[in-house]
């Protein structure tokens, strides 16, 4: 028998508002005649503004403006990627290790630029640099020592003491933090 009480299946459904169908819905509102504000859809995601770039400090052929780690960087280019690889993970990696894998790419592969351009990727994403005068693999492949000097003098010009890596930098600003004058403001009655 047909009762007059709509079941529990039938109270949840909804049909097109009288007069219409699901065809003449426009668009936007789904066939139950629900907007879809009302829905559980998502509005549009608007995309994020990204920063604007900003050049390097110091160009790409400046080996010539640090002396000492031009050399460095000539003789053993190792010592020079581990320094950045240590700053731009934040200390994730040590110095050593960095160094010692690039060593080892070197001699196995003779082409140790294809593990520093990823560096270089991640730094300019860290500090939002342009990616000039190339792609940073056709700078490593090409220019590998002056593209190791200019990222070490980059992070150098931010204020990285280069030679103490991650921890001493963050140990050094915690110093400098915690030895800055509180300022004192008078209470006024």
């Amino acid at each position: 028998m047909y009762s007059s009480n709509p079941t529990a299946d039938q109270k949840h459904v909804a049909s097109p508002p009288k007069g219409s169908s699901a065809a003449s819905m426009p668009y936007g509102e789904p066939a139950s005649g629900i907007p879809v504000s009302y829905t559980n859809q998502q509005p549009p995601v608007q995309p994020l503004r990204s920063k604007p770039k900003v050049p390097w400090s110091t160009g790409l052929c400046d080996c010539f403006d640090d002396v000492p780690n031009c050399c460095i960087t000539c003789w053993c280019p190792c010592i020079t990627f581990g320094q950045i690889a240590e700053i731009v993970d934040k200390g994730s990696t040590s110095c050593g290790a960095s160094g010692a894998l690039y060593t080892l790419i070197a001699c196995v592969t003779g082409c140790p630029c294809c593990y520093s351009c990823f560096y270089r990727a991640k730094m300019r994403q860290q500090y939002v640099l342009h990616e000039t005068p190339c792609c940073d693999c056709l700078v490593h492949c090409c220019c590998e020592s002056c593209a190791l000097c200019q990222e070490y003098r980059e992070l150098k010009n931010r204020g990285f003491d280069m030679s103490v890596g991650w921890h001493g930098n963050a140990e050094r600003q915690y110093r400098e933090m915690e030895m800055a004058p509180v300022s004192e403001q008078g209470m006024s009655r």
